[in-house]
């Protein structure tokens, strides 16, 4: 497959960001794409809303359902996946995108926030995936793309913050199992994850301001990472967990420079990069401060 046009693709936390991203270049083919997101009215910190994007996502060419869906809801979940069922006449791939983040140590965490992250990470994304199986097992080429990390179980991933590695691992378990649940029946599940933090809210927020974000990559890199990966052949890639600039390395992709948010500063990494991981050659990337060791 080669084209997204015509095919339907469910996206949690697509208002803004990397979800937004993803459904942008999907939009360029003609794609269908459901935002299920919280952001209906726009949010003082956050730009952007499920209506901002949906016609963001008409004016690149595709077509939007904006729905409001919070992840942790499963009356919510239920009837967003069966709109975009009955809106579009099927589902071809789920994004799990949807994701909240504290790096704070055990006692910095407080039991709300916790369960915040796993009712949203963990619980949220083997939710959706569950809920939109029984449509992508009638779609031609299926997809499930989780935004979740390599499970590289070192200490220093959970040590500054046990809470959330624990919420995004659980992502990347839901990616193992499903992958195995559902190879009989051609749908592929993968994993996706920058080599370098990205310019969106969370880094700028929670990372250090404008000074991480010039050190970022912009968001269309992973956009244009996760359409190699869904476009690919779903019984014939599935069960992996992969990083965006080797995903577009493979695909022929040679500069990496356009991705960059200013290209005086050196890029920072993101977290769960693994230390053995190689970029691709000419990319450089320092490592995070709290990663080091």
């Amino acid at each position: 497959m080669t084209s997204l046009k015509g095919k339907t693709l469910f996206i949690s936390g697509a208002s803004r960001g990397i979800g937004l991203a993803i459904a942008l270049r999907a939009a360029r083919d003609g794609a269908n794409v459901a935002i299920a997101a919280k952001t209906a009215e726009p949010h003082p910190k956050l730009k952007g809303t499920i209506y901002t994007a949906a016609d963001e996502v008409r004016g690149a060419g595709g077509k939007a359902l904006p729905v409001i869906c919070d992840i942790r809801d499963e009356a919510q979940v239920v009837a967003a996946i069966e709109q975009t069922a009955a809106e579009f006449g099927g589902i071809d791939i789920c994004v799990n995108n949807a994701g909240a983040i504290s790096l704070t140590t055990s006692q910095a965490t407080d039991m709300k926030r916790f369960d915040l992250m796993m009712g949203i990470n963990t619980r949220g994304t083997f939710m959706v995936s569950k809920y939109c199986i029984p449509h992508l097992k009638k779609a031609e080429n299926p997809h499930i793309l989780m935004l979740s990390p390599p499970l590289d179980m070192k200490t220093k991933w959970f040590e500054h913050s046990t809470a959330y590695t624990m919420a995004k691992y659980g992502m990347s378990m839901c990616v193992l199992g499903l992958a195995g649940e559902l190879k009989s029946a051609g749908i592929a599940v993968n994993a996706l994850w920058p080599r370098t933090t990205i310019a969106t809210a969370a880094v700028g927020n929670l990372l250090g301001g404008d000074t991480m974000m010039r050190a970022s990559r912009t968001p269309e890199i992973m956009g244009d990472a996760a359409y190699a990966i869904v476009t690919r052949p779903s019984r014939e890639f599935t069960g992996h967990f992969c990083i965006d600039d080797k995903v577009l390395y493979a695909n022929g992709v040679r500069d990496f420079e356009s991705y960059r948010v200013d290209r005086s500063v050196p890029l920072m990494s993101d977290f769960f990069v693994p230390d053995d991981d190689v970029p691709p050659p000419g990319v450089i990337v320092q490592p995070l401060p709290s990663a080091k060791g």
